[in-house]
């Protein structure tokens, strides 16, 4: 998820917004399910829309609610669908992680916690393949790779691990300076094409080239790190790469729960709900921590207040203020992170580090 495509949709103030959540399938058959059940929550909205708004004032959005099923492939569903309608607005966004509960929200905004969430775990990035028949540069998103990065550098066909002029060479010293020659061609040509996207790379290759590589690279630090090369095919590789990063961003994870708990005993942190509002509408939000299972649906009885309710589908409630809040600490360039409750552990529900 974009931040601009993110920052339209949770920006948005009309009356209403249709957000429909729900957990989808990436194979068949099970992604048929998929199409039953989107027909219901469509239906579901459809109901909800007609009985608490006048026609003429949602007409745009009755009509887009219509449609919205003929312009979804379902044959690459990923582990989540949400799409965002009003009469002004249509997006639709796959997600890589699962929500909770397939939900639908009809409220003055959209909620957006499952796109912060997106936004904060999704992860474009390089592979490098190092193989026997040359080299590759690919562009990732998440576990899937979306395209091959060519331009004058790659790919490169060479290896001289393979030809028949190097096998000629007894000098071993002479031998590993070509290799090591090789391996810098690569790595110049790789941190150009770092600079232009800043994206950082995962080498899928032997433990040796690896090693080779960190030798003579310019910036060690575009590196995520090193996957055996296991002849794969390219879904494969993505899957492998991806298990690297995914790895790196839970230990990240941990490193800022270390940084709230620190922040606990300066005195920093509040966790109470309605202060937390408060703080982050203030522009006071840091860093918002909170586990994925905590929703809380309100009423706003003022700017900075509002009543819990247990039913977040009833007229005027929001279904979920962690995602407003969420947004609006992101929104004055703070940090929000969604993780599970085994992670949030002595933190609670719900915590905010607070600026001052």
């Amino acid at each position: 998820m974009k931040r601009d495509k993110l920052e339209k949709i949770a920006s948005e103030i009309s009356n209403p917004c249709v957000t429909i959540s729900m957990n989808t399938h990436r194979t068949h058959p099970d992604n048929t399910n998929d199409i039953i059940q989107l027909k219901n929550l469509v239906k579901e909205a459809e109901v909800r829309v007609s009985k608490e708004y006048e026609a003429s004032a949602v007409k745009g959005l009755l009509a887009k609610l219509r449609e919205i099923e003929s312009e979804i492939s379902f044959n690459y569903n990923l582990e989540s669908l949400h799409i965002f309608l009003s009469n002004n607005t249509k997006e639709i966004a796959k997600s890589s992680w699962p929500v909770q509960h397939d939900t639908i929200q009809v409220a003055e905004s959209f909620a957006v916690k499952p796109l912060i969430k997106d936004f904060n775990r999704a992860k474009e990035y390089m592979i490098l393949l190092m193989s026997q028949s040359g080299v590759k540069l690919f562009h990732a998103l998440n576990d899937n790779i979306t395209g091959e990065i060519t331009n004058d550098d790659f790919p490169f066909t060479e290896n001289p691990h393979i030809t028949s002029e190097n096998d000629n060479i007894s000098d071993p010293k002479k031998k590993d300076n070509i290799v090591r020659e090789f391996l810098n061609k690569i790595d110049k040509a790789l941190v150009k094409v770092h600079n232009e996207n800043e994206m950082k790379c995962v080498v899928i290759s032997t433990e040796e080239n690896y090693s080779h590589l960190m030798k003579v690279a310019d910036k060690p630090s575009m590196f995520y790190g090193h996957v055996g090369y296991n002849n794969s095919a390219n879904h494969s590789i993505a899957t492998d790469a991806w298990r690297l990063v995914k790895a790196m961003q839970f230990e990240n994870r941990g490193k800022i729960i270390e940084e709230m708990q620190e922040a606990v005993g300066k005195g920093n942190v509040i966790t109470d709900l309605a202060e937390i509002l408060r703080a982050v509408k203030e522009g006071r939000g840091d860093l918002l921590i909170t586990h994925d299972d905590f929703h809380q649906a309100v009423k706003m009885t003022g700017e900075y207040s509002f009543v819990l309710v247990n039913d977040g589908n009833q007229q005027g409630a929001i279904a979920d203020i962690t995602s407003e809040i969420a947004w609006e600490v992101i929104s004055k360039k703070g940090r929000a992170i969604f993780t599970d409750p085994e992670e949030m552990k002595s933190l609670g529900d719900i915590a905010l580090k607070v600026r001052y």
